[in-house]
């Protein structure tokens, strides 16, 4: 399971890297170009773990990656989001509003799914 959620998602971080260039609030997101810059990476190393990589290793970057976008996201809506800015927090170069967390609680519990549940 983990290597096709780390396909599926490479391929959606790749086309969102992409798109955040020409389109920066897609999806109501706020999508700099430092932001694109990660998502292409973290598409770029989940397709390599979808095609290339082990099942262990494609497992272990699905739950890496679950509780970092699961932290990401509860941090921002939860304990460093300004209430006054729409949960705006700013880190590093990134600007992550309630709509930035609320995506990052989601892409956390997809990558927690794909590294916990195994195929049948």
């Amino acid at each position: 399971m983990a290597k096709t959620v780390c396909k599926i998602m490479g391929v959606v971080f790749l086309l969102v890297g992409i798109a955040g260039f020409a389109a920066p609030h897609l999806l109501g997101a706020h999508l700099t170009p430092a932001h694109n810059l990660v998502h292409l990476a973290s598409g770029a190393v989940a397709l390599y773990f979808g095609f290339a990589g082990s099942a262990s290793g494609a497992r272990t970057f699905c739950l890496a990656f679950g509780v970092v976008y699961l932290a990401l996201g509860f941090l921002g809506q939860f304990v460093f989001g300004d209430p006054a800015m729409d949960r705006m927090w700013h880190v590093g170069p990134l600007d992550l509003a309630r709509v930035d967390h609320f995506i990052h609680i989601l892409l956390g519990v997809v990558f927690l799914a794909g590294g916990l549940l195994k195929r049948p």
